[in-house]
């Protein structure tokens, strides 16, 4: 092990770790501590000041808390507490674009110097970067560098709409640095267990942003994420203490029993009895985190109430993550069971996601919720190309990972922003915003166009190569594909419906501010880069999708 590897290894989570702790320590000197906090500490070291009145920035200037409220009940529903947004927005809120810059740059040093078809290590094999680790990272960081990118535009809004303080603001840039930091983990570890605790700091630090603006329905989805995906990751634990024990009987050493090249290398010598339950109960769990029925049930509520940036992280990233963990234990699985196990399994987990994706989009009133199930629909997509498991499968499911995190993230931060602007997040009370806000309402756009697979977007390719690869394999998974075609073609319609009546329509126009768009058009540009030519990534997504072939 070099010094560089190791850096190279360990700086994509400890990097946002760092950043994270640096939030919170800046918003504890700077005493912008919680109500709670502040009282004791005013207790402690002096007496209670005497009562003054609250300044706001109010379009007209300066006003004390008991004139914001005429200038709330004065101005119209969805129109901002300041007049720029701009004008509230922090130096602090930018500095968050230093992890996902850190992510990228070690992804791409690994891509470039170390990987190059074969894999380092560090720190005795914890940690292990081969090509499908080095793709993971550079998914995570492009999806995290248009969320932090996003976030000053949308807390400042936030700020401006009253909905925040500074104590808040700080937590929210330290949860989301942790959350940054515990994927990278996921992703860089070569021990199963390892994989375990990150994917389940995921969901601690996550719960705490869905119910971060403290709303009734903020909260109740918050805990509803908690409990669904606790026993998920229940789930994955007993699998994974499974798995384990097989490794045990078949004399694998303690400290190499959950290393997944140690098992993926002796998985022959494991009892497949043991082993299946144990990948069933596995793919289950972290099926949750990554959107799959049957424990799905948290996914429209958490996203939907979440704040944007965070839904970009969530569904652009985190479902994928999770998924990459299922990716990992399918290896196993089929080296010790054969292919036929996790392909039924994949297939009838992908199939009934998507049939129920498909029937919940048409019902759906809300935007937010509507991105969401279109969440659901592409993870069902990525685990139907999993069990197909050829290599233009795997590498189809891959770059439809890729594709999916950019579209989603610019599609989810669109949203917030649009929620801003119009104060509701009902399809049914957004009408032209193409003529309200023309490129707030082109990226939008554009954004679920390239969800709906249209060229040139990266997700025309991934889809297009999924299906062939459908088609030319067994005739059980011919049938399969064309089933999950016909499905997403309802969801194309009820997608397609549903942003044509928000998009359309006549409308005043309004000022838009450069800053908060341009991370959006960032995002469709490299997804749309991405579909017509894969470029230098081209080598590494045939070598990512190798790692995943069966030995």
């Amino acid at each position: 092990m070099t010094a560089t590897t190791a850096l190279l290894l360990t700086a994509p989570a400890a990097a946002p770790l760092a950043m994270a702790a640096g939030y919170t320590l800046t918003g504890f000197v700077r005493h912008e501590l919680p109500r709670g906090l502040q009282a004791v500490r005013r207790t402690q070291e002096s007496p209670p000041p005497r009562a003054r009145r609250t300044a706001v920035l109010t379009p007209a200037g300066v006003a004390s808390l008991p004139e914001r409220k005429e200038v709330a009940a004065a101005s119209p529903p969805g129109t901002p507490a300041v007049s720029s947004p701009a004008r509230a927005r922090h130096p602090s809120d930018w500095a968050a674009l230093a992890s996902p810059t850190v992510i990228l740059t070690c992804a791409a040093l690994l891509a470039s110097e170390r990987v190059d078809g074969g894999w380092v290590s560090a720190y005795s094999g914890l940690l292990r970067a081969d090509a499908l680790t080095v793709w993971m990272l550079l998914v995570v960081g492009a999806v995290a560098f248009i969320a932090c990118a996003s976030a000053p535009a949308h807390l400042a809004a936030e700020r401006a709409a009253g909905n925040a303080t500074a104590w808040t603001m700080w937590r929210y840039h330290m949860l989301v640095q942790t959350f940054l930091g515990a994927m990278c983990l996921a992703v860089v570890s070569a021990n199963l267990g390892v994989l375990w605790v990150a994917i389940e700091a995921t969901t601690v630090v996550t719960a705490f942003l869905v119910g971060h603006r403290r709303t009734r329905t903020s909260v109740e989805a918050a805990w509803k994420y908690v409990v669904i995906c606790s026993a998920g990751i229940a789930l994955a634990f007993l699998g994974t203490v499974l798995l384990y024990d097989a490794a045990r009987q078949a004399g694998i050493a303690e400290a190499w029993a959950l290393d997944w090249p140690t098992l993926v290398a002796q998985a022959d010598r494991l009892d497949p009895a043991v082993t299946r339950l144990g990948i069933s109960l596995v793919v289950l769990g972290y099926g949750a985190k990554a959107g799959l029925v049957p424990l799905h049930a948290w996914l429209p509520d958490a996203h939907s109430q979440a704040p944007a940036p965070v839904s970009a992280l969530m569904s652009g990233v985190l479902l994928s993550v999770a998924f990459a963990a299922i990716l990992r234990y399918r290896v196993i699985a089929d080296a010790a069971l054969g292919p036929d196990f996790t392909r039924v399994l994949l297939v009838g987990i992908a199939l009934l996601t998507l049939t129920l994706a498909a029937g919940l989009l048409l019902a759906q009133r809300d935007y937010k919720r509507m991105l969401a199930y279109s969440s659901m629909e592409h993870m069902s997509l990525i685990a139907l190309a999993a069990a197909i498991g050829s290599p233009l499968a795997l590498s189809a499911a891959l770059l439809h990972i890729a594709g999916h995190g950019l579209a989603k993230a610019t599609a989810f931060c669109a949203s917030g922003q649009i929620l801003h602007l119009r104060g509701t997040t009902k399809i049914g009370r957004v009408r032209g915003l193409l003529a309200q806000s023309p490129w707030l309402g082109a990226l939008f756009g554009l954004a679920v166009v390239a969800l709906l697979g249209f060229p040139p977007f990266s997700l025309f390719a991934s889809e297009l190569g999924i299906a062939r690869a459908g088609f030319a394999a067994g005739a059980g998974l011919k049938w399969a594909t064309a089933t999950a075609l016909l499905l997403v073609l309802v969801a194309f319609a009820a997608l397609a419906t549903r942003t044509a009546r928000m998009l359309l329509g006549p409308a005043e126009a309004t000022g838009e501010s450069p800053s908060a768009l341009w991370p959006l058009a960032a995002g469709l540009a490299a997804c749309a880069a991405l579909g017509i030519a894969t470029g230098p990534l081209g080598d590494l997504l045939t070598q990512a999708a190798a790692v995943l072939e069966r030995p």
